[in-house]
């Protein structure tokens, strides 16, 4: 599938920008979305992702959630806060804790004629910087996100 997934050189980070047009209402695509046991099912089966729990019953600005998962083979704890969250059209999240030095992720909806356009801007910073990110990191959040298109776009295909 082509994908119109970006990811371009900052002055202190990349950033990748991806969009996606669902034809159905925004309501039902935040409520994915906003559903973080959902990502075990949009990320890749090679990375294991679990998610281990969150500090609240539902999210909202401030709730904290746990996830484990395999990065090339190498098990990571991660820790996410949300930074804001306005449903049904926006919320972010950043990395407290995991192997990324910036993880910084905005997702917006936008309730369209035919839909909703799903936008995610990534910002992400890497230890070891632009030689890391080129020989590793770049290809593999590519593929992510990817990855994460393809199982939204069957997955939404299947809702009525």
């Amino acid at each position: 599938m082509k994908t119109d997934i970006t990811i371009e050189r900052k002055p202190d980070c990349w950033q990748l920008e991806t969009s996606l047009l669902l034809e159905h209402d925004i309501e039902t695509v935040f409520a994915f979305f906003s559903d973080p046991y959902n990502l075990e099912i949009i990320t890749p089966p090679l990375l294991r992702f679990n998610v281990l729990g969150m500090d609240t019953q539902t999210i909202d600005e401030g709730s904290l959630i746990s996830y484990k998962l395999r990065l090339r083979g190498i098990p990571v704890k991660w820790l996410t806060r949300i930074e804001m969250w306005d449903p049904p059209h926006q919320f972010v999240d950043r990395q407290l804790k995991g192997p990324y030095k910036l993880w910084h992720h905005t997702h917006t909806f936008e309730s369209v004629d035919n839909g909703t356009l799903m936008r995610d801007i990534v910002r992400y910073r890497v230890p070891g910087g632009a030689l890391i990110n080129r020989l590793l990191v770049e290809k593999d959040v590519r593929g992510i996100f990817e990855y994460r298109r393809e199982r939204i776009v069957e997955i939404f295909k299947d809702k009525v």
